[in-house]
């Protein structure tokens, strides 16, 4: 069964971390690995338990945050490149996308591990 409370959690953290820490040298990928491992910690139920809420809260915090930088780089682009700037935040959005996806998967390895726990 599904703790929502923990996805919520973790999502939040993956959301924060992604944020607040790309502008500081802490990327998305490390945001997945944390929230991962908040998610699973907060769950609890072992290995299994833990890589599963893991994997949801960095699947969904990483779809939004790639839709959020996608549209902000997208716009920023948009203002300096003029009418050819556009293209390169629909680059970003399915650069966003993998991104989101290996994000995921580490969510869910950190989870795993906070299972442990």
């Amino acid at each position: 069964m599904t703790n929502w409370r923990a996805v919520g959690i973790g999502f939040l953290v993956h959301i924060v971390l992604g944020i607040v820490g790309a502008p500081i040298g802490i990327g998305p990928l490390a945001a997945g690995i944390v929230s991962g491992f908040v998610a699973g910690y907060v769950a609890g139920g072992g290995i299994g338990s833990g890589a599963w809420h893991g994997l949801l809260a960095g699947s969904i915090g990483g779809i939004v945050l790639a839709i959020v930088l996608g549209i902000a780089i997208t716009i920023g682009a948009g203002i300096a490149g003029g009418p050819l700037g556009g293209l390169l935040g629909g680059g970003a959005l399915v650069v966003g996308v993998l991104v989101a996806i290996v994000s995921g998967f580490e969510s869910a390895i950190g989870g795993a591990i906070a299972g442990l726990l």
